[in-house]
């Protein structure tokens, strides 16, 4: 499916809605609509893990974590041959998918969580899919950008915004041995990127909305998620006992590191950082009238 035919095919179910809705209920649906098409990997993926936790068999030939991974591998070149997602968006996944998996390679070795099921495709006590859920989040960053035509504006210092990034993922390990300074950095996100505004389409009008406060709500969409992982036994936080919710700290947790997604998305691909000089911080009551 080429870019084309997704816009047509959102003006076509734009124009439907519109025609048998409210303007506010069928604007709410498009967007929930697309923030569904965005995340379509991460779906998926979190769609199997629920379907073979159901079904697997520990005598079956084939592991759940390799068939995860399998699951995962055939996904992404799917989506690459459908062109659901382009080679730079892939190169913006491939990018997070080896920094998630450094970090769960450490934090598993720390002891912060652990897979307790068996595997083939399995390196020091990390099943290979799990670098696919942080892939999942790239993937999600940067289709959403491409799918509601998100320009960020003002957009703050972006030396700034990679030394950020930097900061919050080194303290990721060094909290384990050095002070936690998430705080710090909670603060620094809000007064870094406070004034920024996310605008994007939803159909042939564009809205805004502050960039942190997309950052909570994500966060807290990812750690519904988690719960989900840890509900199926895919893996299990330390000191987590059966049956209960993962600690809303881990909503914070999700909140910076949206921040190093969102900073990943925009070394590899920098357009919506430049259209806001020409169009969103110049012009900004023209698009909010269009």
């Amino acid at each position: 499916m080429t870019d084309r035919d997704t816009r047509s095919l959102e003006h076509r179910m734009g124009d439907w809605a519109r025609a048998r809705l409210p303007f506010a209920v069928a604007e709410l649906a498009m967007f929930v609509l697309k923030q569904g098409w965005a995340c379509l990997f991460g779906g998926l993926l979190l769609l199997a893990i629920i379907g073979t936790k159901l079904v697997w068999q520990p005598d079956w030939p084939l592991h759940r974590y390799d068939a995860l991974f399998l699951f995962a591998i055939t996904t992404q070149a799917v989506f690459l041959w459908t062109r659901l997602e382009t080679w730079e968006e892939a190169r913006v996944i491939l990018l997070f998918h080896l920094t998630g998996t450094a970090m769960e390679w450490f934090k598993v070795h720390a002891g912060s969580w652990a897979y307790p099921e068996p595997g083939i495709f399995k390196l020091m006590g990390v099943p290979l899919f799990s670098g696919f859920m942080y892939a999942a989040v790239g993937s999600y960053m940067a289709r959403v950008i491409r799918v509601f035509d998100m320009a960020f504006a003002p957009y703050p210092n972006f030396p700034l915004t990679v030394l950020l990034a930097a900061a919050i993922y080194v303290n990721f390990f060094a909290h384990h041995y050095l002070p936690d300074v998430r705080l710090a950095l909670f603060l620094a996100t809000v007064v870094l990127y406070g004034r920024t505004r996310i605008w994007f389409r939803i159909h042939d009008r564009h809205w805004w909305m502050p960039l942190p406060a997309a950052a909570v709500l994500s966060a807290l969409a990812l750690w519904v998620a988690e719960n989900v992982g840890t509900a199926t036994g895919t893996w299990i936080y330390s000191g987590q006992l059966p049956g209960q919710m993962v600690s809303f700290a881990k909503l914070g947790s999700w909140y910076l590191l949206l921040y190093v997604a969102f900073v990943t998305v925009t070394l590899v691909t920098r357009g919506a950082l430049h259209a806001e000089a020409l169009d969103f911080r110049q012009r900004p009551e023209r698009l909010a009238k269009s």
